[in-house]
């Protein structure tokens, strides 16, 4: 597949990582780009309100590296009124991309007027968006979700609506409101989108490998696809796509899986004040202990841990008791 070009950016392999709560950190970025194949790293979600506030030296929702590029951020907001100042804030953080967020499914975001919520909110969402297309020229991407329920032709009209004010790229969670991650993504909704827009359309939902990439793109007709929890789980997935499916020179990763969480540890005491580090250590574990058959075990050791060297040493002696499930990686 060809690589996407909006406006001055060039997403090659066409590969995004989701915007993740938690997740979607300077050490999982890291990690990520250590095997290669990442076209467009992301945030976190950032609230648009609170974004001008934070001081970036060391909010950890805004640490970033050097060599984390291109790097999109990803804004929550409710109302047009926060757009102007959070632009200007983006503006100095040296955004290479602006996201807006219009498929948070989650009550606590939606009670704000915030997240999937905009999407019946069609007046709010197109003010949100040609405000912030006012305020910048930097690549304008939105991620929503299939809305609250099935209703092509509206679904159809927001998209077309979020093209027309100015929407560079539309990113498309394959479920509805009110359906859990357990639930298969409807990647053939994605399709019909595809059908009634010319701008870039990515996938987003149920890609855990490279065989769900390969019948995602065939179902939808997508531009791209941007991967989320399924890369937490496996940090070298990007690799392994952009390689097999995309046909990008990548070389074959080779690393232990304890290998890999050493560097996430390493990386998060490196860069990361003592007070952030362990619920982030948390955060990954969840994943990333889905790579062994018992990894439930080495997940809620971690997560009853009080400290970061009680975390550590767990972790360790886990590994060191399953030593047999142990691969490198090499798909």
């Amino acid at each position: 597949m060809q690589a996407i070009q909006i406006r001055n950016l060039r997403i090659d392999p066409p590969l995004l990582l989701a915007p993740m709560l938690g997740l979607t950190h300077s050490a999982l970025r890291l990690i990520m780009l250590g095997f290669g194949g990442v076209g467009l790293l992301s945030t976190e979600m950032l609230s648009a309100k609170r974004l001008p506030g934070e001081n970036s030296s060391i909010s950890p929702y805004l640490l970033r590296t050097e060599r984390e590029g291109p790097l999109s951020y990803q804004l929550l907001t409710s109302n047009d009124k926060e757009i102007d100042r959070a632009m200007d804030a983006l503006q100095l953080l040296k955004a290479d991309a602006v996201d807006l967020n219009m498929g948070c499914p989650s009550s606590a975001v939606g009670k704000f007027g915030a997240g999937v919520v905009l999407m019946e909110q069609p007046e709010e969402a197109r003010r949100i968006v040609a405000e912030a297309r006012l305020r910048t020229s930097l690549p304008l991407s939105v991620k929503i979700r299939l809305g609250s329920y099935a209703d092509s032709r509206k679904l159809k009209a927001f998209c077309s609506m979020l093209e027309g004010e100015g929407v560079d790229m539309l990113t498309v969670h394959a479920r509805f409101k009110h359906e859990s991650f357990a639930r298969r993504p409807r990647w053939a909704y994605i399709a019909e989108i595809k059908e009634c827009i010319k701008i870039p359309v990515i996938a987003n939902g149920g890609v855990f490998s490279v065989e769900d990439a390969e019948t995602c793109l065939r179902v939808s007709g997508a531009d791209g696809l941007m991967l989320g929890r399924g890369a937490v789980i496996r940090p070298w997935l990007f690799a392994e796509i952009a390689r097999t499916v995309f046909g990008r020179y990548i070389s074959e990763p080779v690393a232990s899986l304890p290998d890999i969480y050493s560097a996430f540890v390493q990386t998060l005491n490196a860069n990361y004040r003592p007070v952030y580090r362990l619920v982030r250590l948390k955060g990954f574990t969840k994943y990333f202990a889905q790579n062994y058959k018992f990894g439930h075990s080495l997940a809620s050791r971690v997560q009853s841990s009080s400290s970061m060297d009680e975390a550590i040493e767990r972790a360790c002696t886990f590994f060191a008791n399953n030593k047999s499930e142990i691969n490198y990686v090499s798909q």
